[in-house]
């Protein structure tokens, strides 16, 4: 049987608790358990997790093996646990944001005063990408993607740049690789336009699209030409 939280041992962390509010409570015991995790362990035994998190142990089992799909844990040969890729990932994601935050919300904030259109800044995330930062347009019709939504990868300006520097094949990959910019018509969702450019890090790495999103009517053909130098402005900032 579990044991009442008093008789934790010493240093665990004390992760019992009522569940969030308007949570879910099998949600909550799985992130008890990658919170079970100490300084200085590189593993725990199923026992481990059970002592820590008050858990059954048949339930911390069933719990593993969901966290284990999605790699927020691995399993060792010896049967012990350890932390999977998926949250070093999200841990670069995290801290990177934080790093990126300050030199990439102005060239947006530039790019929407203008252009009056809605300028945003796309990283991949597993087979989608991700909104990192977006300032929407001032104009009242505008698409409504906001900081935090996932979008495809093979749909739409940012996505398609992105895959592009990430070695995608095809001809109109190619293209973007050649003019280090895109501009598509409905791809995504019709009656949207986009113009993306790849922003690049110190060395050389792709980061991640800065995009222009706004209504096909209002599409003009030098935004190409103002996103591509927004993109080159911060790519440049990055390596300072």
């Amino acid at each position: 049987m579990p044991r009442k939280s008093s008789q934790l041992p010493d240093g665990a962390p004390n992760t019992e608790g009522a569940p969030a509010s308007g949570g879910v409570v099998a949600v909550d015991r799985a992130l008890m358990l990658l919170k079970a995790f100490q300084e200085g362990d590189s593993s725990l035994t199923l026992a481990d997790f059970a002592a820590r998190t008050q858990q059954y142990k048949s339930t911390v089992l069933r719990l593993l093996a969901s966290l284990q799909h999605f790699g927020f844990v691995q399993r060792n040969d010896d049967g012990r646990y350890r932390l999977g890729p998926e949250v070093a990932r999200l841990a670069r994601l995290y801290t990177g944001s934080f790093s990126l935050e300050p030199l990439v919300m102005p060239v947006l904030r530039d790019l929407v005063d203008r252009t009056r259109e809605s300028a945003a800044f796309h990283v991949r995330q597993g087979d989608q990408r991700l909104c990192l930062y977006r300032i929407d347009s001032p104009q009242p019709i505008r698409d409504h993607i906001r900081a935090g939504d996932l979008l495809p990868l093979d749909r739409g300006a940012g996505g398609r740049v992105i895959l592009a520097f990430e070695g995608a094949r095809g001809e109109v990959y190619d293209q973007i690789r050649r003019d280090k910019v895109l501009a598509l018509k409905g791809d995504r969702e019709d009656g949207v336009a986009g113009v993306s450019a790849p922003v690049f890090g110190d060395q050389g790495q792709l980061l991640g699209a800065l995009t222009l999103t706004l209504p096909t009517q209002r599409f003009q053909a030098e935004f190409k030409k103002v996103v591509r130098q927004a993109a080159e402005q911060l790519s440049q900032r990055l390596k300072a």
